[in-house]
């Protein structure tokens, strides 16, 4: 298929699912993009993600696994896609590629709002620590001011995805998932979920987020460069059935679920706590099996 018509395929698809969530996309934000990164599109991972927080006007779409060789804070910059700034945010995803074990990259726009975040994978088998990523000049000093809590909840060695959102000049750690690297069970229990989001001075856990814990998989945090304070504290759920989740589903949600314009291969679902309240977020992919087998055969 000619790339041009990949491309058309690709936005109509958007177009479509934006649609599901009462988003219109915008042709003049989302085209810029699609053509910067023509190139990859065809061998990565892409999905769609809504939410019912501060993000619920926008349907987020993420390119990931992309080669390692791509400088997509280049792209973006060279294309007009975001602006240049003198912020440790814009030398961040550079510093990350020059000292740390990433194998992939990511990136991400709102099909109203265009381009937002930029994503570093570490190789499965080497999890980054953060006692090598606050050694990095632009990372945000509240990560170094929360390692004592990293460390205290057994995760300073498992950082498996690092996001930048250049919009809100904020970063997202994700932690578990590698070769050996689950994150401890009491993190997802009860009495661990109270406790750390207390700790962090987070609401309170619903009875929802409670029982959804019970089935989650992985964990990240957002902090910034503003405040010491971890802002975030989300938890997620990998499963292809997400009808079958512990949740009071966003209508939204529903539609995507069983009206996406595309068989969707698999779900994460992910709530989020913060100092107002949770909110929710879920991402369904619409090019995941083939370039999961071709990744599995290679390993072979």
């Amino acid at each position: 298929m000619p790339e041009t018509a990949e491309l058309t395929k690709l936005y109509s698809i958007l177009e479509k699912t934006a649609q599901l969530v009462d988003v219109t996309a915008s042709r003049d934000k989302v085209w810029p993009i699609l053509e910067a990164f023509q190139d990859v599109i065809g061998q990565s991972v892409i999905s769609f993600r809504a939410s019912t927080g501060s993000s619920a006007d926008d349907l987020d779409c993420r390119f990931t696994m992309l080669p390692k060789d791509v400088d997509l804070y280049g792209r973006a910059l060279e294309k007009g896609l975001t602006p240049k700034t003198d912020h440790a945010v814009g030398s961040l995803l550079k510093e990350i590629h020059q000292e740390l074990p990433i194998g992939s990259y990511g990136v991400d726009f709102g099909v109203a709002g265009g381009f937002t975040k930029g994503w570093a994978f570490p190789d499965a088998e080497k999890l980054v620590k953060l006692s090598d990523l606050v050694k990095l000049p632009s990372v945000p000093p509240s990560v170094a001011a929360n390692l004592g809590f990293f460390e205290k909840w057994g995760l300073t060695d498992m950082v498996s995805v690092l996001g930048i959102d250049y919009a809100k000049r904020t970063v997202n750690l994700y932690f578990g998932g590698g070769v050996g690297d689950r994150v401890p069970a009491e993190v997802f229990q009860e009495k661990g979920v109270k406790a750390i989001l207390g700790e962090l001075g987070l609401a309170a856990p619903s009875e929802e987020l409670l029982k959804f814990c019970e089935r989650s998989f992985t964990i990240y945090t957002t902090l910034s460069w503003d405040s010491p304070k971890i802002e975030r504290f989300t938890y997620s759920v990998m499963t292809p059935e997400p009808l079958g989740l512990p949740v009071d589903l966003a209508p939204t949600f529903e539609r995507i679920i069983k009206d996406a314009p595309f068989e969707g291969h698999n779900y994460v679902y992910g709530i989020a706590s913060t100092p107002k309240g949770e909110y929710h977020k879920i991402a369904t992919y619409y090019q995941w099996q083939k370039r999961v087998e071709k990744l599995l055969h290679s390993d072979a």
